[in-house]
C-alpha cells in the first residue's frame, strides 16, 4: 500500500513535469512568432529576435491593417463563418438525426451511411469540384466558399454516434407525449447535445476561419478574397499596385518575416478570443460523441 501511494505521487510529479514541459515547447514558438512581429525588421535579421520584441515597433502591424483591402477581406471572412458554420451545423444535424436510428425505425440507413462514408473515402478531385463550382454559378460569390463543404461527413458521424448515447427513454416519453421526429429533435436531443454542438462549432469555424485554397481557386477577382487568401497572397507577392506613397515608405521599414509573423498573430487572435468560451464543451463533447449507447 506504501509503495503503491508513493508511486502514485511519483506518477503525478512525472505527468505535471511532462506536461509542463509539452505546454512550454508548444508555446515557444508562439511567442517567438509574436516577438518578431514587434520587433524591427534589423534585429530580426540579425537572428537577435529569441523570446522578447527587440528595437518594438508596430510597423509590420501598421502597414497590414492600413490596407482597406485587409478589413474588405476580414468582413468576407465573417460572413463565410457565420454562413458556413450555420450551414454545416444544420446540414450535421439533420443528416447524423436518421442515421442514429436504428434499421427497424430507418430502413435506409446502411445505404445513407455508405452513400457519406465513400465521400471520405474517394474524391472527385479539384478539377471536378471547380467544374461543379463554376458551372452552378457561385465563382467569385461567397456560397462558393460554403456550399462545397457543407456537410462535413467526420462531423456527422461524430453528431451520430452522441445521438445514440441518448437514452431511448426521452425519445420514447416525448412519442408519448404526442411530439413529431422534428419537436424530438429539437426540444429533445439538441438541449441535452450542448457539449458535441459546441465542439462541432469549434471545427466548424476554425475550418472556415483558417481556408485559404478555396479562396484562391473559385475567386477571379482579388476584391472578393477571405482574409486567409488575402494575406497569403500579399505574403507571397507584396503587390505595389494601388499603394500609396506612405505605405511604400512604411513597406520599406518592414522584411518579409516581420510581415509574416504579423499576419500569422492577425490570423489567429479571433480563433483564440473564441476558442476559451467553447473551451468547457469540448472535452466533454469529443468523450461523448465516441461512446455508442
Amino acid at each position: 500500500m506504501v509503495s503503491n501511494t508513493v508511486g502514485r505521487k511519483v506518477f503525478r510529479v512525472v505527468n505535471a513535469i511532462f506536461f509542463i514541459v509539452y505546454g512550454l515547447v508548444c508555446l515557444v514558438p508562439i511567442i517567438h512568432i509574436v516577438s518578431m512581429s514587434f520587433s524591427s525588421s534589423v534585429a530580426v535579421s540579425a537572428g537577435k529576435v529569441t523570446l522578447t520584441p527587440v528595437e518594438f515597433t508596430l510597423k509590420s502591424y501598421e502597414y497590414v491593417l492600413k490596407k482597406t483591402e485587409f478589413w474588405t477581406a476580414f468582413r468576407i471572412s465573417l460572413v463565410r463563418v457565420v454562413l458556413g458554420v450555420s450551414v454545416n451545423m444544420l446540414m450535421v444535424i439533420f443528416a447524423a438525426f436518421p442515421l442514429a436510428k436504428t434499421r427497424q425505425e430507418f430502413c435506409a440507413k446502411n445505404f445513407f451511411v455508405w452513400f457519406f462514408m465513400i465521400t471520405m473515402l474517394f474524391s472527385g478531385g479539384m478539377i471536378p469540384t471547380f467544374m461543379v463550382v463554376k458551372y452552378t454559378g457561385l465563382l467569385n460569390s461567397i456560397w462558393a466558399l460554403v456550399l462545397p463543404g457543407a456537410v462535413p461527413v467526420f462531423n456527422v458521424v461524430l453528431m451520430m454516434n452522441f445521438f445514440k448515447a441518448v437514452p431511448k427513454e426521452l425519445e420514447e416519453s416525448a412519442f408519448m407525449d404526442g411530439a413529431g421526429y422534428f419537436r424530438i429533435l429539437f426540444q429533445v436531443y439538441l438541449p441535452v447535445s450542448l457539449p458535441a454542438l459546441a465542439t462541432l462549432v469549434v471545427f466548424s469555424l476554425v475550418t472556415h476561419w483558417n481556408s485559404w485554397f478555396d479562396g484562391m481557386i473559385y475567386m477571379s477577382d482579388a476584391k472578393n478574397y477571405p482574409m486567409q487568401t488575402y494575406l497569403q497572397s500579399i505574403m507571397v507577392s507584396p503587390s505595389t499596385r494601388m499603394m500609396t506613397k506612405a505605405q511604400a515608405n512604411l513597406l520599406r521599414l518592414i522584411s518579409d518575416r516581420t510581415l509574416k509573423a504579423s499576419q500569422i498573430v492577425i490570423a489567429t487572435v479571433p480563433i483564440l478570443l473564441v476558442y476559451p468560451f467553447l473551451q468547457k464543451y469540448f472535452v466533454a463533447g469529443m468523450t461523448l460523441g465516441s461512446v455508442k449507447g
